[in-house]
């Protein structure tokens, strides 16, 4: 068992939850004007993590033949025979069915956007193989998070959430160009249609400096839509000098992504939420 969960956790990487469980979190804080409730936090943290492993398990499922053939990939669960075709299959039914259930359980709104939300999350591994848009499906993937946070408290979709969820999908997509530059030769080589592989890596680094740009922007345009504080500001703040932190380490050495990708892009979320909490205690 324990071998078990060891090979489906490296298959599902939960590790990269920590990029939208906060901002899940933050959109609830700010729509419950500050505690939102027991019931509410276990049905948000079921409906992220099912919906995230639905959504890595498809991506890891359609990517096999890709995975098999990178160096950086062909050892993972899915390609190695750990985990076989039919049981992925299994798993991606099972926690589709649960996310659906957990919205069902939220309310009616979140119960009707499920499948849709579904869809988008599931559609990232075809893009990448027709359209450089693909890194823009992954962030709208994590940006709409801070969606379904305030559709589960409030039942409806407010102006600030929409904005916080475009910071959401730009940093997002703005860090998986960076992690991209990894595979940037074997993407040349597979036809596979990222950015780095179709415009080089100083294209590739001057788009994701953009889209951190538009990320802080939208962040801040969610802090004055809100009506949020001092330290609510402070976090946009901390999150863009965390960014300028991140391309500087992936500017000097290619070799730093993993550090880029998970350890500043992990803190950053959870800094965030931090301060967005403070904000709402002190007001």
């Amino acid at each position: 068992m324990k071998r078990w969960y060891s090979d489906f956790n490296e298959l599902i990487m939960f590790q990269h939850s920590v990029f939208s469980l906060p901002f899940i979190f933050i959109a609830m804080i700010v729509a419950a004007d500050g505690w939102f409730g027991w019931r509410l936090l276990g049905l948000g943290v079921l409906a992220a993590v099912s919906a995230r492993n639905f959504a890595m398990l498809v991506n890891r499922y359609l990517d096999r033949d890709i995975d098999a053939l990178n160096p950086r990939t062909k050892n993972r669960p899915s390609v190695d025979g750990r985990f076989t075709p039919s049981q992925m299959r299994l798993l991606i039914v099972v926690n589709a069915l649960l996310f659906v259930a957990v919205a069902y359980a939220i309310n009616d709104l979140a119960f009707a956007l499920s499948l849709p939300i579904l869809a988008i999350l599931g559609g990232y591994s075809y893009f990448k193989r027709f359209s450089s848009m693909a890194h823009i499906v992954l962030g709208v993937s994590l940006g709409l998070a801070p969606i379904a946070g305030v559709v589960a408290v409030e039942g409806t979709i407010t102006m600030w959430a929409l904005m916080l969820g475009i910071g959401v999908t730009f940093w997002v997509a703005g860090f998986d160009l960076l992690y991209s530059l990894q595979d940037m030769e074997f993407d040349k080589k597979s036809g596979l249609f990222s950015i780095p592989s179709r415009y080089g890596s100083g294209c590739t680094m001057l788009l994701a400096r953009i889209f951190h740009a538009i990320a802080v922007l939208f962040w801040a345009f969610f802090t004055a839509e809100a009506g949020l504080g001092f330290f609510a500001w402070l976090a946009v703040i901390v999150g863009g000098g965390m960014l300028v932190y991140e391309h500087r380490l992936v500017s000097r050495d290619f070799t730093k992504i993993d550090r880029a990708f998970f350890t500043v892009n992990g803190y950053l979320g959870f800094i965030y939420l931090a301060l967005i909490s403070l904000d709402r205690i002190v007001s």
